[in-house]
């Protein structure tokens, strides 16, 4: 009977009959359009039959595959393409399941048509929607099988980019298809990233690597290179939170395994795709991830590191703030570990340290980026936090090591560029106790690169207004309107910070200009640091304190022996421009014709004590070594007292024109009341515990060993020691209180009673509010019943 019902086709079932209608006699005809339609309505109105159509066009599909009927196999394919477009009932499912298996029949041929037919249906059923979940469906073979197409080296080129562009679409829509539906099979597993992501990386970089005049430009929407591209977007953005991993680390592994980290120009090309496509609120699990495969390759090469940085770097420009994370200082610690671990490989190859250096520097300028995208209060963190890593050391004995040398020059460098990121607004928040006292401690470090490196941290957050540029050399303009400087009024709060921290300011720049080390930049730099003090911060009762500074450091040239005639010079031509710059910028007519006639004077007389002749580099060596017998310098030492600034007639034009001179009479030699230079201090949170631990010998399990047998004798004796003791320390305070009072300024105590109270502050904010010319006066009235108005 089956036979019989086979051969005549009226004794056929009408799904059946339906089917074989859609088929022409003669093939090239294509699929008949009528009998489509009629099909069409048949699987709608009766959805129960949709698995026996299926199941029967997968028969006939098999049939014209086997006798190479490849036109029939084009009809078949349409037809099938137009049913799923048309049904959506919950049978669907089983007609699917035909469908599925008609193009896994296509895939496994060797016809390089039939594959791209049958990839294109199946993108075309990623696309639809279906109302009804599966449970028991599975891509796994399309995901072998389009990785495979992915790879395809047919030796016609053509047809080549044909399959693998066709195979890229084929597993993006396995993807779509599977990401969003839970019953099916979770395409972010490893199993299945690691076949997916490194298809698309293959064409991105091996189309990367053809020649031009070859293949077509990438810019064709159907290059493998530009599907490649598309199709890693829409991976990565369809990316939750806990699939972040499974996504990026066939990248990383990929790029390790290919050695494309150096060049590193596909890596970032491909990171760059990520940041650019990821959700926001995730970027900087891409960040951690690289962090983390940076240590993987703590002992690898230095170029495969700074090419892992410089795409880290990359990362970081693309992503917004905030994206480091919550573990900010966790990042910062990581990276400067790295850069110490650099700095202590002792390499005898040259070319090995070379990479080194070059893998500091990317590490260096990373901080820089990620700095600048967190918050300024954070900014200030994260130096602080980096100035922690400063190996312990005293100014008077260097007990650094070569390498720990380096490890501060590099620090200085990162916290240079975190400082350029900066931006400040107030300097009491720029300058943080906790902040401003190391820094300073490290500008008298003996190295004269490092000095010049803190002072130009000092200027990055000292100048506001762009003007350390046109004070970055030390000469004496004709007219100070030459050096276009900008100058503004100071705040309140400004000068309050600098009534409580100048003196510390102070004694730092003036240590700075003895340091026997010093070279022609540092002295530059000072003059540069000292010019923006006073253009930022030079209201009256400052000016004079700069005034002050900069007499008092002449002083002491003239008095200071041990320095060379070279440095004398170049300090007393360094005081000459830097009281130039206040005269002529300031409205004190007195003393500015006072300072003009030194300085004529000078021209005249002792031009060596002027920029022109101990700044000019054109006619003497790069430093001031070697240069003390050189005929332009004079053979003795002598000043004249015309050639000098003096104090009374300095403090007499600034008393005419109506300013107290009075702090003019306190020197700076002596340091500022409890600063205390013996010791490098920790600024980090983290490392500011410091745990002092006893001996053996002061253990209460061991017992403290004693040489001295205990008497009553012996504690009389300790108690009349202990007693001379603490009366001889409290004398010595006693000395200390009596002669800073004495000595100190009026201001200067002012200052620190304010530093001890807490609610100076707090003052301060309500008189600026009292101040302030548009605060309009607050009244209240007060309503009283009618029985009290007399």
């Amino acid at each position: 009977m089956a036979g019989c019902c086979g051969c005549c086709s009226a004794l056929k079932p009408r799904y059946k009959r339906l089917v074989d209608n859609i088929f022409p006699a003669n093939p090239e005809d294509g699929l008949q359009k009528n009998n489509m339609a009629q099909l069409t309505f048949f699987a709608v109105s009766s959805p129960d039959k949709l698995d026996k159509i299926g199941q029967y066009m997968e028969q006939r599909l098999s049939r014209e595959v086997h006798r190479h009927k490849i036109e029939y196999v084009f009809i078949a394919m349409e037809a099938c393409d137009q049913l799923l477009k048309s049904c959506h009932a919950q049978s669907l499912n089983l007609f699917v399941e035909s469908f599925l298996k008609m193009v896994q029949k296509l895939l496994e041929s060797e016809e390089p048509e039939l594959q791209i037919l049958a990839t294109n249906s199946f993108v075309k059923f990623a696309n639809i929607e279906e109302d009804t979940p599966s449970y028991h469906r599975r891509y796994d073979f399309f995901v072998q099988r389009f990785s495979t197409m992915c790879h395809n080296n047919n030796p016609d080129q053509e047809m080549r980019t044909r399959i693998r562009s066709v195979g890229l679409r084929g597993l993006q829509g396995v993807v779509r298809k599977t990401v969003t539906d839970d019953l099916q099979v979770n395409i972010w597993d490893p199993i299945h990233m690691d076949k997916i992501v490194p298809s698309l990386l293959f064409n991105m970089h091996d189309s990367s690597r053809e020649s031009s005049a070859e293949v077509e430009s990438p810019r064709d929407e159907e290059h493998p290179s530009y599907v490649a591209e598309n199709v890693l977007r829409d991976l990565v953005c369809r990316a939750a939170y806990g699939n972040i991993k499974s996504s990026i680390t066939p990248v990383l592994v990929h790029l390790d395994n290919h050695k494309l980290w150096q060049p590193n120009s596909f890596a970032k090309k491909c990171f760059k795709i990520i940041m650019y496509s990821i959700q926001a609120q995730h970027g900087y699990l891409v960040i951690q991830m690289l962090m983390s495969h940076l240590d993987k390759h703590t002992h690898s090469d230095p170029m495969i590191k700074a090419g892992i940085i410089g795409v880290l770097y990359e990362t970081v420009i693309i992503s917004v703030g905030g994206t480091i994370g919550p573990s900010v200082l966790e990042v910062f610690n990581n990276l400067l570990r790295h850069l110490s671990i650099s700095l202590d490989r002792k390499s005898e190859n040259e070319e090995r340290r070379k990479a080194e250096k070059i893998f500091e520097e990317a590490i260096i300028n990373t901080i820089g980026e990620f700095a600048n995208s967190l918050p300024d209060f954070q900014k200030i963190e994260i130096m602080m936090f980096i100035l922690g890593k400063f190996p312990q050391f005293t100014n008077d004995d260097d007990i650094c090591g070569p390498m720990d040398t380096q490890l501060q020059i590099h620090l200085l460098k990162t916290l240079l560029k975190v400082a350029t990121r900066y931006k400040t607004v107030v300097m009491q928040n720029a300058f943080p106790h906790e902040f401003m006292h190391p820094l300073l401690q490290i500008s008298r470090l003996d190295d004269p690169g490092m000095r010049i490196t803190v002072q130009e941290i000092l200027q990055t957050l000292i100048d506001r207004n762009g003007n350390s540029n046109k004070l970055n050399r030390v000469y004496i303009p004709k007219n100070i309107s030459e050096l276009e400087l900008r100058i503004e009024k100071s705040s309140r709060q400004d000068i309050m910070f600098m009534k409580k921290n100048g003196l510390e300011f102070y004694w730092f720049l003036y240590e700075n200009m003895q340091m026997l080390s010093n070279t022609v930049e540092n002295f530059e730099a000072l003059y540069c640091t000292m010019g923006l003090i006073y253009i930022e911060l030079g209201e009256n009762d400052i000016l004079i304190e700069l005034i002050r500074l900069a007499l008092d450091i002449q002083q002491t040239v003239m008095n200071n022996s041990s320095l060379p005639l070279t440095h004398k010079c170049a300090i007393h031509a360094l005081i000459a421009a830097y009281l130039n710059l206040i005269s002529q910028s300031t409205d004190l007519p007195d003393l500015r014709q006072y300072i003009q006639k030194v300085i004529k004077t000078r021209e005249k007389e002792a031009p060596h004590l002027l920029p022109n002749f101990a700044y000019n580099r054109t006619n003497r060596p790069h430093s001031f070594k070697d240069l003390e017998s050189s005929d332009l310098y004079p053979t003795h030492d002598v000043l004249k007292d015309s050639w000098l600034f003096d104090h009374n007639a300095i403090s007499k034009n600034l008393t005419d024109s109506g300013l107290d001179t009075a702090r003019l009479s306190s020197p700076l030699t002596q340091k500022p009341f409890g600063l205390d230079l013996t010791e490098m201090q920790s600024v980090s949170d983290i490392q500011s515990i410091n745990i002092d631990i006893e001996s053996v010998d002061g253990s209460p399990v061991f017992g403290r060993k004693s040489d001295e047998e205990i008497t009553v004798e012996s504690l009389k004796r300790m108690l009349v020691e202990d007693n001379l003791s603490e009366r001889l320390d409290k004398d010595r305070r006693r000395t200390e209180i009596h002669n800073s009072f004495r000595q100190a300024p009026f201001e200067e105590l002012i200052a620190r009673s304010e530093a001890k109270s807490p609610y100076h502050n707090k003052l301060n904010e309500i008189l600026d509010m009292e101040h302030t010319p548009n605060a309009s006066p607050i009244s209240f009235e007060m309503q009283f019943p009618d029985l009290f108005v007399y």
